[in-house]
């Protein structure tokens, strides 16, 4: 889908939003962002604007942003097959999953060959049952997991249900690798660098990630934070 100019939006009746998250940014940061905007041009603050997925502060990528009447389309785009580019690091874990949290322990990667790298990968696709991290925004018991993960409290989050349709390995410089996952909503690329660390005798955590699709949604009709700053008309000093 096109990015549209800023007379082709009609905010009130309904418009998905594509944005290029950028790093360090939360989901929420950005439907603030274009909350302010939208509201400030349109003199009104009763716009309805929401996102179709959250993705994590360190984290890039397709973030869709739903105004006015598509607000209510929002679990259909949440629904859509999810792309992304994960760099994963062999050799060593965190308690996050990434690099949220500092390193706690490090393993061999030597014995980790591109065969066995491969045969490793066939064992992740198909329909299975994922454990999230803890560090992440599931509610349990009312109260999201990373909060009560950051105070150093134990707590148990149920599996998710959960399938991976595609993985490719576009780079391999061990320890680190460049890996395509193509997958279901409710996947956490974390959880899978980290399984997959586990499956291969080592240990492993996500270094970076790029979320690159959502269904139709692409990268690269994405607005940057910047381009769609642009879009609205300077305030008058």
């Amino acid at each position: 889908m096109k990015k549209k100019t800023l007379s082709h939006l009609d905010f009130k009746s309904g418009e998905v939003l594509v944005f290029n998250k950028p790093y360090e940014w939360t989901s929420f940061g950005v439907v603030k962002r274009a909350r302010w905007l939208v509201s400030d041009y349109l003199r009104s603050k009763t716009v309805k604007i929401g996102h179709a997925g959250t993705l994590d502060p360190l984290a890039e990528g397709v973030l869709i942003v739903c105004t006015g009447n598509k607000t209510k389309e929002i679990e259909k785009y949440q629904a859509y097959e999810k792309e992304y580019i994960a760099h994963i690091r062999f050799g060593s874990t965190t308690p996050s999953f990434d690099l949220e949290t500092d390193i706690d322990a490090h393993f061999p990667i030597e014995h980790i060959t591109p065969e066995l790298l491969q045969n490793s990968l066939s064992k992740f696709l198909g329909q299975q049952e994922q454990n999230p991290p803890i560090y992440s925004a599931k509610k349990i018991n009312g109260k999201r997991a990373y909060k009560s993960a950051r105070k150093g409290r134990e707590i148990e989050i149920p599996t998710s249900n959960i399938t991976i349709y595609e993985l490719e390995v576009l780079e391999n410089s061990m320890p680190d690798i460049k890996l395509r996952v193509l997958c279901s909503k409710g996947t956490y690329i974390r959880s899978l660098a980290s399984d997959l660390g586990k499956a291969l005798g080592s240990g492993a955590h996500l270094a970076g990630l790029v979320r690159t699709r959502i269904g139709e949604f692409t990268l690269e009709n994405a607005y940057s934070m910047e381009e769609f700053l642009s879009l609205f008309p300077p305030k008058k000093v």
